[in-house]
């Protein structure tokens, strides 16, 4: 029998293992495509729910840099496949234009029937309100208890929990550690960092979560339009070359350690350490931070000269050995998951 949830997304197509995910998102493999900047273009998303996982929506990639008018971008993911996809919504405040432009790409994804949304950074609320009139489902990004009562107390439906083995903005705490301090909260749980191969997905679920967000895998996919160089680092890199910068945002980010990424450093300067102790201006810090890497992190993603090699990766890397099509990735896993089954 299916656990009842509210909000449900109509199923289109009947999942291998049954999860509160799956009743959810109406998917058929528990896996999401994470949102990542600057990797995730349409054809990414779509080839992850067509193969039976979710595709996500990092609007910010699509429109600056892979170029699509946002609207436009999801039409051309709805012309190649009609499974369910979601949207990332980062909706930390530090800039009102930002959270303008936050709001009406919202606004555009629900007009073109998104349903399913996953916030970050910052209090999830106005998401919420905006998703639930149209009975659409929200989870939130958390890397520990404080920042998930939060998220459930702006009524969101499910966790992202984003432990110390993931790309981006990385967690603290372990796999089983989040699975500890977050599975008492009576929502769906998604595992997000360290799961590289279908052995350590089927791990993920048999340990009590709901699905698992996966994104420095769909890096190393044929329809990811990263360049050769960023896909055959992924591919070459071990668990060890993961290194934390926070040079990138003003706080820590897993990057692949590189001769580029020696000569500049992985430490916030003298200066920039004093800006992000101050309440006030850690804000002015991190938005300088982000401004910059916004620009190389498309730059380097896309060089296929490889003359800088700034690529962003979790220790998910250990258990990815060559670039393949999504849906061979997604159907791997659909297969570790079958055969946990029978």
């Amino acid at each position: 029998m299916a656990v009842e949830f509210p909000g449900l997304i109509k199923m289109h197509d009947e999942p291998v293992l049954e999860t509160p995910f799956t009743v959810h998102t109406g998917i058929r493999v528990p896996i999401i495509c994470g949102p990542m900047y600057p990797c995730s273009n349409p054809e990414l998303v779509a080839a992850a729910s067509s193969a039976g996982g979710l595709g996500i929506i990092q609007p910010v990639s699509m429109t600056f840099v892979h170029g699509h008018d946002f609207r436009e971008g999801i039409k051309l993911i709805r012309s190649i496949t009609d499974k369910p996809i979601g949207m990332n919504a980062l909706i930390e405040k530090s800039s009102r234009k930002y959270h303008e432009r936050m709001v009406e790409w919202v606004d555009i994804a629900l007009d073109e029937g998104v349903r399913f949304f996953i916030t970050s950074l910052g209090n999830p609320r106005w998401v919420v309100d905006r998703v639930k009139a149209y009975d659409g489902i929200v989870y939130h990004d958390v890397t520990e208890r404080k920042w998930a009562l939060k998220g459930l107390d702006g009524g969101v439906d499910g966790l992202i929990a984003v432990n110390n083995r993931a790309g981006g903005h990385a967690g603290a705490r372990s796999q089983l550690e989040l699975l500890d301090d977050l599975g008492d909260l009576n929502v769906p749980l998604i595992c997000a960092g360290g799961i590289g191969s279908e052995q350590q997905f089927s791990k993920a679920i048999k340990q009590g979560y709901a699905g698992c967000q996966l994104g420095t895998r769909f890096i190393a996919t044929t329809e990811c339009h990263a360049a050769t160089p960023y896909k055959q680092a992924v591919v070459n890199a071990n668990e060890d070359d993961i290194v934390l910068s926070d040079r990138i945002t003003g706080v820590p980010v897993s990057i692949i350690k590189t001769p580029y990424i020696d000569k500049v450093g992985i430490k916030a300067g003298a200066f920039a350490r004093w800006m992000l102790k101050g309440n006030k201006t850690k804000h002015w810090m991190r938005m300088f931070y982000m401004v910059r890497s916004v620009f190389q992190l498309r730059k380097s993603s896309l060089d296929e000269k490889g003359e800088t090699e700034f690529w962003q990766a979790g220790k998910s890397v250990s258990g990815i050995h060559r670039v393949e099509p999504v849906a061979t990735v997604i159907g791997k896993y659909e297969a570790a998951l079958g055969s946990e089954k029978m």
